[in-house]
């Protein structure tokens, strides 16, 4: 592997870093609201998979006790 010394390091990731295209502030906001909406449904869609099971679970048991 070549080595470079530090000066160059860091000559290329300031290169690297240049050709990064960073989101807008608009784009940043509609991801995390976006994140916070599908968090929400999936834990909706969980706790109610858990309350059928639980009922389900409930009334097999409660047919043999």
């Amino acid at each position: 592997m070549a080595t470079t010394n530090p000066l160059q390091f860091i000559q290329q990731v300031r290169a690297e870093v240049a050709k990064v295209v960073w989101p807008t502030r608009r784009e940043v906001m509609l991801t995390t609201v976006m994140v916070f909406i599908l968090a929400a449904l999936t834990a909706v869609f969980f706790a109610t998979v858990d309350i059928i099971i639980r009922g389900g679970l409930q009334a097999v048991l409660g047919m043999f006790g």
